[in-house]
């Protein structure tokens, strides 16, 4: 059985009290009706998100192609809510797709899902950023969200559409690579000798992963 599409979140622009001289729209709400979505260009030179009317504040860090959509699932919320003894809203996390049965973070880079009459492309996790710590007004937050392992994954859009609650989510394709989402975001994050395997997924990682992967290789080996 497929899983579906609980919400389809967007975010007003908003003064950042987190990040100065920035807005954001990380406090994101259910949208009450379809969302038209679009690949939204270059990061820093584009539109942003990919869904219209989503606010993306720091278009240097976030938003554009490769971060068009962020999906987190439901279920994850669920434990989180339960771990900080408060509700956590669908959007909650700023992400635009609040799923169910979908297990987001077993996604494989480059993975194709069918949501609605749209296709998107998963391409990397989500990095927790200062804005999202204070977002959960959480000292610790980075360091806890980190630990989970559990960061939900961004998404390319591959057929323009819209987007809508309800809408099932098909995956399409899976490349036999097996590079997950959480695996990659350990490796960029808390377990540095996943690194090379990330390298398995080829033409599926983000330019900037492979730049990121590379890179960061290349230090161990000058080490």
């Amino acid at each position: 059985m497929a899983g579906i599409v609980e919400s389809v979140n967007l975010g007003s622009a908003q003064v950042n009290a987190h990040k100065p001289g920035y807005t954001t729209g990380i406090g994101k709400r259910p949208s009450l009706g379809p969302v038209a979505v679009r690949a939204p260009g270059p990061k820093p030179d584009g539109l942003g998100s990919g869904l219209i009317g989503d606010h993306i504040g720091d278009r240097r860090h976030h938003g554009g192609d490769d971060q068009a959509v962020y999906a987190f699932a439901r279920e994850e919320l669920d434990g989180w809510a339960a771990q900080l003894g408060r509700e956590l809203p669908n959007g909650t996390f700023g992400e635009n797709l609040t799923t169910r049965g979908v297990d987001v973070d077993a996604a494989v880079l480059g993975e194709r899902w069918r949501v609605g009459d749209t296709e998107l492309v998963v391409t990397c996790p989500r990095i927790p950023c200062a804005t999202f710590k204070g977002w959960m007004g959480s000292t610790d937050w980075l360091k806890r969200f980190t630990r989970g392992g559990r960061p939900g994954a961004y998404l390319r859009v591959a057929v323009a559409g819209t987007l809508q609650a309800g809408d099932t989510v098909d995956v399409l394709h899976r490349p036999a690579h097996g590079v997950t989402v959480a695996t990659t975001f350990r490796a960029l994050t808390s377990e540095r000798a996943l690194l090379p395997d990330l390298l398995a997924a080829g033409d599926d990682l983000t330019d900037e992963l492979r730049e990121v992967a590379t890179g960061r290789l290349a230090l161990d080996l000058d080490d």
